[in-house]
């Protein structure tokens, strides 16, 4: 029940554009399941004309992304870095295209939006969607910063990287003085008389 709006939504985005319905005609009657723990699985499958539709659960998919817990946001947000913690399991050209469309495919929620609500109603509606998602983002950093800052300091569990640092360049002088020592010892060694 809940995938058939974000289908119908994919759907929506694969029509308007020619280009990723070519992309996506080579791969006519294959199917992607993408895993989403803990939403149910999402199954698309793609039409002889580029088009997606509903692939159905039980269906053989082509390929499995496999998104881990918590990584939707950000990929959602195109974080390069969760991009890179999505498994890929199956035909790897059918996810090379399904990540191209990630990519490059952008909804225009305004433009969708204003024909129901009208323009400027639509607009001020997408002003305060952008200014909660840039006060969601800046009250994560900060929660992230503040997290950081009380593990080092209060709880004393990670390490300042100037402390590390200055642990690095320590071990090394250790490592130069033993070497040192090393080479003395075998001088002294060398210079011994034999027997002594």
């Amino acid at each position: 029940m809940l995938d058939r709006p974000v289908i119908a939504l994919l759907a929506r985005l694969i029509d308007r554009e020619q280009w990723a319905r070519e992309r996506l005609a080579p791969f006519a009657g294959r199917r992607a399941r993408f895993r989403l723990a803990p939403l149910p699985d999402l199954v698309i499958e793609v039409l002889d004309d580029g088009r997606i539709g509903p692939g159905g659960a039980a269906a053989e998919p082509a390929v499995t992304l496999t998104i881990p817990p918590g990584a939707l946001p950000l990929v959602l947000a195109r974080g390069e870095a969760a991009l890179g913690t999505v498994q890929i399991d199956g035909d790897t050209d059918f996810a090379r295209v399904i990540e191209f469309l990630f990519r490059n495919l952008r909804w225009d929620a305004e433009e969708d939006l204003s024909h129901v609500v009208g323009d400027a109603a639509a607009h001020r509606i997408g002003s305060a969607a952008r200014a909660f998602g840039a006060w969601h983002r800046d009250a994560a950093t900060r929660l992230g910063e503040n997290v950081a800052e009380y593990l080092k300091e209060e709880a004393g569990l990670l390490v300042h990287p100037y402390e590390l640092e200055r642990f690095g360049r320590e071990v090394e002088e250790v490592r130069d003085a033993v070497e040192r020592l090393e080479q003395r010892i075998a001088r002294l060694a060398a210079r011994a008389p034999e027997g002594a």
